[in-house]
């Protein structure tokens, strides 16, 4: 395992020590963790993900009707 060595300002250190005291990690454990989380790629997003999403905003909404004023604003 490699050794990295960095100076931190005082109070970013003091914010790091209390959110290791928090989830129960040294400090070093918790800036691997936070190292790690911002270099990881996200993961893939599936549009299966927006299922229902808007449901209520559409619920009482005529679709085609919608569509064809907003096609119609094109022009």
């Amino acid at each position: 395992m490699a050794t990295l060595n960095i100076n931190l300002p005082d109070d970013l250190y003091k914010k790091r020590k209390a959110r290791a005291k928090r989830e129960r990690r040294s400090v070093a454990q918790e800036v691997i963790g936070l190292r790690a989380t911002a270099l990881d790629p996200p993961g893939a997003l599936s549009i299966m993900g927006l299922q229902g999403l808007g449901a209520a905003l559409w619920r009482d909404a005529d679709a085609a009707a919608h569509v064809e004023t907003e096609r119609a604003s094109w022009d």
